[in-house]
């Protein structure tokens, strides 16, 4: 049977295929470009495609949002499916126009568009997806799915430990004190996205990599709500025996419910580089 509500979000959302097939959510690529070369993220290059690359080409990527004509056509191909509505989750406003793409896109379409800032990006929107998906699976209609997605967004947490600043700083995402504070200090940065503005906000550094993912993990053990059942991705950049390790420390200190470990999509790696690592979960209300 047709979905009546057909499910949206952007190639930043790093939900793995199986789930992307057995929820039917619609993905639009992001495009990633190597000087006069682009690709479709996670169609034409895929994520360990770009961290080798990322490593060996002296081009800095950048990367491009999706057209508003990329996201037409997909509202075209979900009312021909017989969606009657259509909500889409969009890696947050604060890091992306991509949001203004899909508004562009939704004026005039003649079928109700609900438009989620998902406030986050890669599983911080992919668990608010997966969650709206769910609620779908169990008959809920679009309010049963957005309030799904909102209770998931309001408690994310998500803390991402660098491997090296240089890749804020060739994206000029930094300012010149902190690029000079790496330059003598060689700092492992920690970042993590606020829930409620979808902006990046920095933690404390690390020296070393060991302590790095100590901090990784105790900053992220801070900001859950203790007693309550969590959903945990343990996200990477190329980095998947760190990750391993790390999903193994995550589910002896953590307990979570449900838990799997990602890599990250070239979009974002863009910034982050190689060899970063992340935990990205949310506790149900």
């Amino acid at each position: 049977m047709p979905h009546r509500v057909a499910l949206i979000t952007d190639s930043t959302c790093d939900i793995p295929a199986e789930w992307r097939a057995q929820y039917e959510i619609t993905v639009i690529p992001l495009t990633i470009v190597f000087g006069s070369q682009q690709y479709l993220d996670g169609v034409e290059m895929q994520p360990e495609e770009f961290y080798n690359r990322l490593l060996s080409d002296p081009t800095h990527p950048s990367s491009s949002q999706p057209t508003p004509q990329m996201f037409l056509q997909a509202f075209e191909q979900a009312e021909a499916n017989g969606a009657e509505e259509i909500m889409v989750v969009t890696i947050s406003s604060a890091m992306s126009g991509t949001i203004h793409s899909v508004e562009q896109a939704a004026q005039g379409f003649h079928l109700p568009v609900h438009i989620v800032d998902g406030r986050s990006n890669s599983m911080g929107i992919g668990w608010q997806v997966i969650a709206a998906a769910r609620a779908r699976e169990a008959g809920g209609r679009i309010d049963e799915m957005l309030a799904a997605a909102a209770q998931v967004r309001s408690s994310m947490v998500y803390y991402i430990t660098l491997d090296t600043i240089d890749y804020l700083s060739r994206g000029g995402r930094i300012s010149e004190a902190a690029r000079l504070l790496n330059s003598v200090l060689k700092i492992r940065p920690l970042i993590y996205v606020n829930r409620e503005t979808g902006a990046v906000g920095a933690g404390i550094p690390a020296r070393s990599r060991a302590s790095a993912i100590e901090g990784l993990i105790k900053e992220f053990g801070k900001h859950i709500v203790p007693g309550k059942p969590l959903h945990l991705t343990v996200l990477h950049n190329a980095a998947l025996d760190e990750a391993k390790a790390l999903a193994e420390r995550a589910v002896a200190e953590f307990k979570p419910v449900e838990m799997f470990i990602s890599i990250v999509s070239p979009v974002l790696g863009v910034h982050t580089g190689p060899r970063a690592l992340a935990l990205c979960g949310y506790t149900e209300a």
